[in-house]
């Protein structure tokens, strides 16, 4: 790296300001940027490739020190595509076994604990449709109205106590052997959302934004 001042190649880095690299020359002592950076404004390209880095594993910072754009501004990024997109979406056939499971995680603080309920159609890849919060039949509810709806003759389930309350009777399977499909699918959010990843530093801030990033996942 030379410097634009005296044209030594005497630098060395000297921290960032606002996500990109600052250096320092130790002959003139002149301070300047890496010379690369982004369009002004980033291009639509520049932000799917952030995006598609973010949904292949990549944290927010991550992508700031590969790409060189802040991480504050990739997360503004994030969030109107997030709201765009639905939770659920409508199979072209009707399921006919559903499972149903529950992933663990952390809102702020690991006492801060969470659910992510997703269903899933037993033969086919994909999520069906998916709600968070608490561990309880209140949070359940909303998910089990998308589920109901597409009529599956069984759902086999972990045999959690929330979901005799909403399944008929005859209607759950209780079975950790058939729920491959299920927990493939809470695997693959594990491991492509990087806040989602077990023994991380990487972790959610705010229910809004883990909501953000699941749709642009699944989508």
């Amino acid at each position: 790296m030379q410097c634009p001042e005296c044209g030594s190649s005497n630098t060395s880095k000297n921290g960032k300001q606002k996500g990109k690299q600052n250096h320092i020359c130790k002959e003139c002592r002149r301070q300047f940027f890496d010379s690369y950076s982004p369009p002004a404004g980033y291009s639509d390209e520049f932000k799917r490739e952030c995006l598609r880095m973010y949904v292949n594993g990549s944290s927010f910072r991550a992508i700031e020190r590969v790409k060189g754009v802040h991480h504050t501004t990739v997360i503004t990024w994030v969030k109107p595509v997030g709201e765009l997109l639905p939770d659920a979406y409508t199979p072209e056939t009707v399921p006919e076994v559903g499972e149903l499971d529950e992933l663990e995680t952390f809102v702020g603080y690991k006492k801060n604990k969470i659910w992510l309920w997703t269903a899933v159609d037993h033969f086919k890849q994909g999520v069906l449709g998916w709600v968070s919060g608490d561990h309880s039949a209140q949070t359940f509810k909303p998910l089990w109205a998308i589920v109901a709806t597409r009529q599956c003759y069984f759902y086999v389930t972990d045999g959690w106590s929330v979901y005799p309350g909403f399944i008929p009777e005859g209607d759950q399977i209780v079975s950790k052997t058939y729920m491959t499909r299920v927990e493939g699918e809470n695997t693959r959010l594990r491991h492509y959302l990087a806040r989602l990843h077990r023994k991380t530093l990487c972790y959610s801030k705010s229910v809004e934004m883990l909501a953000h990033s699941i749709r642009l996942l699944l989508h």
